[in-house]
């Protein structure tokens, strides 16, 4: 599947780099998220996009 149209990159973008990410038990969380949905921690990142330092 070509992602050359502009609102297909910007959905798969969406659902595929934008989360959240535990650093307690490493589990992906949505992007509104506060606490963990498996650990129930507060202990959360935004997910590394590639190409940024790693």
């Amino acid at each position: 599947m070509s992602l050359r149209d502009p609102f297909k990159l910007e959905l798969a973008r969406k659902h595929r780099i934008e989360k959240k990410v535990c650093r307690d038990c490493g589990a992906t969380n949505p992007i509104g998220a506060t606490k963990c949905r498996k650990c129930r921690s507060k202990n959360l990142r935004l997910k590394r996009k590639k190409g940024r330092g790693r």
